[in-house]
């Protein structure tokens, strides 16, 4: 026998409805492709032709990891640079939604954009350049809830190094630190 189930139903028309719109999220075109001018610099791209540079180098980078107070340093080619380099390239804020989120300072060797809200999750980039060329990229970006707060410092030096620090603090389960540095 066949039982009517509303919330059975309901859930179906929600799972539909959110695959739908995650589909629509995931085709649409990004800021550059549509002819849109960028109100912020353009991070995502940076790190994009970054990770292609540093992918044609092939360069040895010595790499160290450390989680809590355990150290483990090695010296490795990376396969993936655009995987290594992600953290940077999800702290663009050329979001449409967003074009208004940020202050801008510019100096005459450094840009500074500055959250104006406090749920947006990056929270600040500092560009500093050198004969126009950029020489240091800083990020802070932090996320929270009531169950946790995330703080990432990210520091990216090209030809250089890169470094990424992380803390997080889990509700229950206390507090890790994370650090990432790579040096070319």
């Amino acid at each position: 026998m066949y039982w009517y189930n509303p919330i059975k139903k309901y859930t179906i028309y929600t799972s539909v409805l959110l695959l739908l719109g995650s589909s629509y999220a995931c085709n649409k075109p990004e800021i550059k492709e549509t002819g849109a001018e960028l109100k912020y610099f353009d991070l995502k791209g940076y790190f994009e032709k970054e990770a292609a540079r540093l992918t044609t180098l092939n360069p040895k980078v010595d790499k160290s990891v450390a989680h809590n107070a355990e150290t483990e340093s090695k010296q490795v080619q990376l396969t993936s640079w655009k995987k290594e380099l992600n953290l940077f390239t999800e702290s663009d804020i050329n979001k449409p939604a967003w074009k208004l989120s940020y202050d801008v300072q510019t100096n005459a060797d450094s840009t500074v954009y500055q959250a104006k809200y406090p749920e947006l999750k990056t929270r600040r980039i500092v560009i500093t350049q050198k004969a126009g060329q950029v020489s240091t990229i800083a990020i802070v970006n932090n996320t929270h809830n009531i169950l946790y707060n995330t703080t990432e410092k990210l520091v990216y030096a090209p030809k250089a190094y890169y470094l990424i620090e992380k803390l997080q603090k889990v509700k229950i389960m206390g507090a890790n630190n994370y650090t990432i540095k790579g040096k070319f």
